[in-house]
């Protein structure tokens, strides 16, 4: 119950904190009607519903890892640069999984629709 409640508070605060965590929760919530009506399938919505969590776990990282960076190195740092680069190119992976596979079920979709 406790790590449940550290969660939530975490969530919380990321998302008075984060812009793109409350960009990602807000996708995700838009999200969930939409895969009831694009895909039938069981284990299709779980793919969709899926790469948009793994999406927001790899935002959440990223985040966690910007600010230990902050706190450890506030001033400006190459190195420091770097490991945040990093961090921001693991969202962008993500995301490009999220957008493939999300692409993928709208075509489909659309090619029985039409």
């Amino acid at each position: 119950m406790a790590a449940l409640a550290n969660s939530r508070r975490a969530l919380a605060r990321a998302w008075h904190s984060e812009a793109a965590i409350r960009q990602e929760l807000l996708l995700l919530l838009v999200a969930l009607p939409l895969v009831f009506i694009i895909s039938g399938d069981g284990w299709r919505r779980a793919l969709l519903i899926g790469t948009l969590l793994i999406v927001l776990a790899v935002e959440l990282l990223n985040t966690a890892i910007e600010k230990l960076c902050d706190h450890l190195a506030p001033e400006r740092n190459d190195s420091i640069g770097y490991v945040k680069d990093l961090g921001s190119a693991a969202v962008l992976m993500s995301l490009l999984l999220a957008g493939a596979v999300w692409f993928t079920a709208l075509w489909q979709w659309l090619e029985q629709v039409v």
